[in-house]
């Protein structure tokens, strides 16, 4: 697999492309096409042409204000479930809540989502990243992974609503996560939660967040998660890897959609070298809690899960990878359409019910870290 130890590769696709291309106008096609791929399974087909149906346009035609206005895929999925006669497709919880977090420098918002009261006492404690490229999605969009999480795992779920592109620019985002994290090794008893069992977890540009914030947990000797879930991360700077290239104009996310995203999060090419981004390209992975990480067949992000696996493999960190087939960026949270989201989710949550259950991972002494937002 391409390797993006080099200035070149880094800088080439998404430096020169990326922020060159902002001063293009793309051409007026109406909405997404369907399954440019061919790959898609029969559902994952019928879930795109829904879709299309919305009159969803790609992120790459429009303004942020515009790509946060249209349609979801999350949209889509519910509009799908009633094509299929099913008036009520959310998983059952027992509740949930809108909180906002006493952060610093900014509080962030976020939903508390509490399991179908079990066994007495508190419990393990799932910190969530939604994905939506640091740019669009938010707690609406992603409510049917969280919800999923707190039902497969039996636990808490604290979904966390970070600052986004492009008012708010990398690292943003990042520093975000990490103060959520903060929060939530801080406050778990306050909501119910055990401190001694909180695991992350992300989707997309969620996921590099997530073990973003647990190396940040590790460099800083605050608690390690017990468990990293990463749902298809952004785990590198290279698009021309070989998923990008073969998946190059799959739906919803395509590698136009990326550098889209990245133009309207990052602040110019230099971003592009930061560990923060370009997690896979690290020397020091080593002293991270057990990865988990699903990834699509039909995803241009395929091969930074793979990477990113491999890499974590390498410097000792346990990792569980599995790729889906026949299914696109974003599937995680279709459950109420897709068999294979189910089936995803119900690994994610053996795995969480698994690293919940499993002697605490003690962080190494704390390295020094230039960045350190407060709380």
């Amino acid at each position: 697999m391409k390797m993006v130890s080099r200035r070149g590769a880094m800088l080439l696709p998404l430096g020169l492309a990326a922020f060159t291309s902002a001063c293009v106008q793309p051409s007026q096609e109406a909405v997404l096409s369907v399954d440019p791929s061919g790959r898609a399974d029969p559902e994952q087909r019928a879930l795109l042409a829904t879709y299309s149906r919305l009159g969803v346009r790609p992120v790459e035609m429009l303004s942020p204000a515009q790509a946060r206005a249209q349609p979801t895929f999350a949209d889509a999925v519910r509009a799908r479930a009633l094509e299929m006669q099913n008036t009520n497709p959310q998983r059952v919880i027992g509740s949930f809540e809108d909180m906002t977090l006493n952060t610093l420098p900014t509080p962030l918002q976020a939903r508390l989502y509490r399991p179908i009261p079990g066994r007495p006492g508190p419990l393990p404690l799932i910190v969530y990243f939604h994905g939506g490229g640091w740019v669009v999605g938010g707690l609406d969009a992603y409510d049917a992974s969280a919800r999923a999480l707190c039902v497969e795992s039996g636990a808490l779920v604290l979904s966390v609503h970070y600052r986004q592109g492009p008012e708010f620019r990398f690292p943003t985002a990042h520093d975000d996560a990490n103060v959520a994290w903060m929060w939530a090794v801080t406050n778990a008893a306050s909501v119910g939660g055990d401190p001694s069992r909180i695991a992350i977890a992300g989707e997309s540009a969620g996921g590099n967040l997530a073990i973003d914030a647990a190396i940040y947990a590790r460099e800083t000797g605050i608690a390690l998660p017990r468990a990293m879930a990463l749902i298809y991360p952004v785990a590198g700077t290279d698009v021309n890897t070989p998923s990008y290239n073969e998946f190059a104009n799959a739906r919803p996310l395509g590698r136009e959609s990326l550098l889209w995203y990245v133009r309207n999060y990052t602040r110019g090419p230099a971003d592009l070298q930061d560990q923060r981004l370009n997690v896979a390209g690290r020397q020091d992975l080593a002293g991270l809690p057990p990865a988990i990480i699903v990834n699509a067949e039909i995803d241009p992000l395929q091969s930074d899960g793979a990477r990113l696996a491999d890499r974590l493999r390498a410097a000792g960190v346990p990792v569980q990878h599995v790729l889906y087939p026949g299914v696109t960026h974003e599937f995680f949270g279709a459950d109420a359409v897709l068999g294979k989201a189910r089936q995803a989710q119900a690994f994610v949550g053996e795995q969480m019910r698994a690293a919940f259950a499993a002697p605490a991972v003690v962080a190494p002494p704390a390295r020094r870290r230039m960045r350190r937002p407060a709380i």
